[in-house]
C-alpha cells in the first residue's frame, strides 16, 4: 500500500467467500483483515463479554427499542454503560466506534458489520459487495461441513435474511441495493482469486498504489 489511505468493506451473500476473498485481499495490500476479531475488540474496548457481541452479531436489534432512541441510527450516538449495556443496539455502537477507530489508524479491510455505512463519507473509502448463484454457495458450504446436506439451502437462505435485516435496520438502507456499493463482483464466474485480482485493478483505476 501506498501513502494514501484505503478503506475496503465488503458486504456478501452468504457462501459467497467473501471472507476469504476479504482476508486475501488484504494480504495482497499488506494491510489488516477485521471480520469477527472485531467482536473480540469490542468485548476489549467496553468490558463486555464477547459472547453477547456474538449473539447480536450481524442480527437486527429490538425494533421497538430503535424506534424510541431520539430518532438516530444507534451507531451515531455514543455508547451507553447504562441499564442498556449489552442491548442489541449499544453493542452496534461499540462495534462501530471500533471501527471508526480502526479506520482512522491505518488503511484495512472490513468484512460485513455495516463498516459501509459507518464509515460513510470517510476519505479513501470503497465499498464492495459479493454475491453468487445459490448452486455455487451450496457447493462452498457443503464443502465447509456446516450443515447437513437437507439443511444447507435453508440456512444459507436464514443467513442472507439475517443480514439483510440487519443492514436496514442500522442504515435504513437496502442490502443488496447497487447504490450502495461501489463495485459488486459474482464470485461464481471470478473465484476467489479472481475476484481478488479484479478487485485490485478497480483500486488501481481509482489511483490506489496496489
Amino acid at each position: 500500500m501506498g501513502e494514501k489511505k484505503l478503506i475496503v468493506t465488503i458486504g456478501r451473500q452468504y457462501g459467497s467467500g467473501g471472507s476469504e476473498i476479504g482476508k486475501k485481499l488484504a494480504e495482497a495490500l499488506h494491510v489488516h483483515c477485521y471480520d469477527k476479531d472485531i467482536l473480540r475488540m469490542n468485548s476489549y474496548e467496553s468490558g463486555i463479554k464477547e459472547s453477547y457481541f456474538h449473539l447480536t452479531d450481524e442480527r437486527a436489534g429490538n425494533k421497538l427499542l430503535y424506534k424510541i432512541i431520539s430518532g438516530l441510527a444507534p451507531e451515531q450516538g455514543a455508547p451507553s454503560f447504562g441499564s442498556d449495556l449489552v442491548s442489541a443496539d449499544n453493542l452496534f455502537r461499540f462495534q462501530s466506534e471500533v471501527i471508526r477507530k480502526l479506520s482512522a489508524e491505518e488503511s484495512c479491510v472490513f468484512i460485513g458489520r455495516c463498516a459501509d455505512y459507518v464509515l460513510e463519507g470517510n476519505e479513501g473509502l470503497i465499498r464492495i459487495f459479493l454475491y453468487a448463484d445459490m448452486e455455487a454457495r451450496v457447493a462452498r458450504i457443503r464443502d465447509k461441513k456446516f450443515y447437513e446436506e437437507k439443511d444447507i439451502v435453508k440456512n444459507i437462505s436464514r443467513i442472507d435474511k439475517e443480514r439483510r435485516d440487519y443492514h436496514r435496520y442500522y442504515t435504513g438502507k437496502s442490502w443488496e441495493d447497487v447504490t450502495n456499493y461501489d463495485l459488486m463482483l459474482n464470485t461464481a464466474q471470478l473465484g476467489v482469486d479472481g475476484t481478488v485480482q479484479v478487485i485490485l485493478g478497480y483500486l488501481r483505476s481509482r489511483g490506489f498504489d496496489c
